[in-house]
């Protein structure tokens, strides 16, 4: 998987409240599969579904220590989902700060009927 993790894939896997409720376990720290089946209302199999998408999307990481693999969110992921809110919230409040300057100018000139 490359270091660029892609905004739509992050999106999409957490677009399931199932896996948004994975990653809140996870938060915690790193847990094997078992254990965070143990945690959640589905069973090992379904667990492992979910984490492969979120690993997929670069949303947890896993290592391996003997025979048990263990879960972790990884952060660039939810930094990739943070860059692209900051982003469109910066295009937003840009949009809105411009709108609020255009009406203190149009305050500012006077109408062609009044005479100062």
């Amino acid at each position: 998987m490359s270091n660029q993790t892609d905004p739509d894939a992050v999106f999409d896997a957490i677009g399931d409240p199932m896996r948004r409720r994975v990653l809140e376990v996870l938060r915690a720290g790193e847990l094997p599969v078992g254990e965070l089946a143990a945690r959640l209302p589905i069973g090992r199999p379904a667990v492992s579904k979910h984490l492969r998408v979120l690993q997929g999307a670069g949303l947890v990481r896993h290592r391996s220590e003997g025979t048990r693999n263990l879960y972790a969110v990884a952060p660039e992921g939810i930094a990739e989902a943070q860059r692209w809110l900051v982003g469109l919230w910066d295009e937003a409040l840009g949009a809105f700060a411009a709108h609020v300057e255009s009406g203190i100018q149009d305050q500012d000139e006077p109408s062609e009927g009044s005479h100062e």
